[in-house]
């Protein structure tokens, strides 16, 4: 077997169990929420297959909506960030896109914050207004969207300091 599925078995196992365990019994008033389980999306090789980054996705999201009986919103804001993941690599890093030079997995720089802040945003854009769906529930669902995205992208800059391999 491949040594980068093997990585990303691991992490979809890794960070979904940490999500189900830890971070869904994690609620701040109602509003505060951290989904690190998408950095599975996020960190998924550049130069992987798209269609299995997809499916991974889809099934992601169906795990996560089995355990928190959710109807299928984990499912659709997973799927529909893996779907737009190229695009936020091509607005955030431009060329090197084009050149899969990409590791999210090094120093924070600006391209690659950029790019978690648009994935964490938009993933959780959908899931809350999906979760709600109705209109009258915007600037509940836009407080959610700013606390929660800005709770996960801490979460998920700290599991990548953390899981980041030594370079010795």
């Amino acid at each position: 077997m491949n040594s980068t599925l093997l990585v990303n078995i691991f992490r979809f196992v890794l960070l979904l169990a940490l999500q189900i365990l830890v971070f869904n019994n994690m609620n701040f008033g109602g509003y505060v929420s951290a989904f690190p389980y998408i950095l599975f999306i996020i960190l998924y090789p550049v130069n992987g297959n798209k269609a299995n980054l997809l499916i991974a996705s889809f099934f992601l999201g169906l795990i996560m909506d089995l355990f928190s009986n959710s109807g299928g919103v984990h499912a659709t804001a997973c799927v529909l960030l893996a779907y737009l993941r190229p695009y936020f690599f091509k607005f955030s890093f431009g060329l090197s896109y084009e050149y899969q030079t990409i590791k999210l997995n090094d120093v924070l720089t600006p391209e690659r914050f950029t790019f978690i802040l648009l994935s964490v945003t938009t993933h959780h854009v959908a899931l809350f207004l999906l979760e709600s769906f109705q209109i009258t529930f915007i600037l509940d669902v836009l407080l959610r969207t700013l606390l929660s995205t800005l709770f996960t992208i801490l979460t998920c800059i700290i599991l990548i300091y953390l899981i980041k391999p030594n370079k010795r």
